[in-house]
């Protein structure tokens, strides 16, 4: 007799609901003085000092494979670009473009695994693509203009979107790697890259000092790390459980979760050429992981 599903599937909505609800914490430590990078390099730093304390072999593990270098600056740039994106843009229009990490995927596994796409694959990267022009060109817009509507966020978004594939890409190329290892260099990367990014960004001056300590972000940053660390073993319990189509479809559930809350809290706007580019860029990511089921 098969185990039931519920368990699962119930782990996978919570790990989409932590994600698709992490805009509003880290807009609020936005407002209390810590940018999203500072924010990001201080809850990764708490996630890797309790993983250490609870696994005190994984160092070990991770330099025994120095190909995870790859791992920690993809997935680093990744959360980087993310989590700054929803903090200061329009949180339904960054999850969008974030969510063309399908196609991406598709272009990274010809280029990096040889994986040369199907007909279908191709049909879900144009589909994917035209939602992406709905969303980005204005009405009316001419190539000399094209990207002027191209906002920080914007371009956050896609960067994230695009990191996101080439750590899922990696991570099919690091299987025979241990997970814990994996998992170390993942959040040790998302430190590492917030920290450096940081640094650049606060000479080039568009990154706020490192504020002093208060109640409000303090209190958040712990929180969060915590329900990020509980959503990352949410996931893990999930998707080793669950077919990788199933594990996909339940997480798209983290766009509804973001759109929801952020139009109900007023940090989202909903355009009819959003909606209809939304709806093209999630019914790719939809087709890909009915595909993969």
């Amino acid at each position: 007799m098969n185990p039931s599903p519920l368990l699962p599937i119930c782990a996978l909505l919570f790990n989409a609901l932590v994600w698709g609800l992490a805009w509003w914490p880290f807009r609020l430590m936005h407002g209390a003085g810590l940018h999203p990078l500072w924010a990001t390099a201080v809850m990764y730093c708490g996630v890797l000092l309790a993983l250490l304390a609870l696994r005190p072999g994984l160092w070990a593990q991770v330099r025994a494979h120095p190909q995870l270098w790859l791992l920690a600056v993809c997935s680093g740039l990744n959360n980087v670009a993310f989590n700054w994106a929803v903090t200061v843009g329009d949180v339904v229009r960054v999850i969008l473009l974030f969510y063309l990490m399908p196609a991406w995927a598709v272009l990274l596994a010809w280029r990096v695994l040889g994986e040369r796409p199907t007909p279908m694959a191709i049909g879900r990267l144009l589909l994917a693509f035209a939602g992406l022009g709905l969303v980005l060109v204005p009405p009316g817009a001419t190539p000399a203009r094209l990207l002027e509507g191209l906002s920080l966020a914007d371009g956050l978004a896609l960067l994230g979107g695009f990191m996101f594939a080439m750590t899922n890409v990696t991570l099919r190329r690091l299987s025979a790697v241990p997970g814990q290892a994996r998992m170390f260099s993942m959040f040790g990367g998302c430190m590492l890259m917030a920290t450096a990014v940081a640094c650049i960004g606060l000479q080039a001056g568009v990154v706020e000092a490192f504020p002093a300590p208060n109640a409000t972000w303090v209190v958040t940053a712990a929180w969060l790390a915590v329900l990020l660390l509980l959503g990352n073993w949410a996931l893990q319990f999930g998707a080793a459980r669950l077919a990788a189509g199933t594990t996909a479809v339940v997480l798209l559930s983290e766009v509804v979760f973001a759109s929801v809350s952020s139009v109900v809290l007023s940090a989202a706007q909903l355009q009819p050429r959003t909606l209809l580019g939304g709806a093209l860029i999630v019914s790719a990511s939809l087709l890909a992981a009915l595909q993969r089921r």
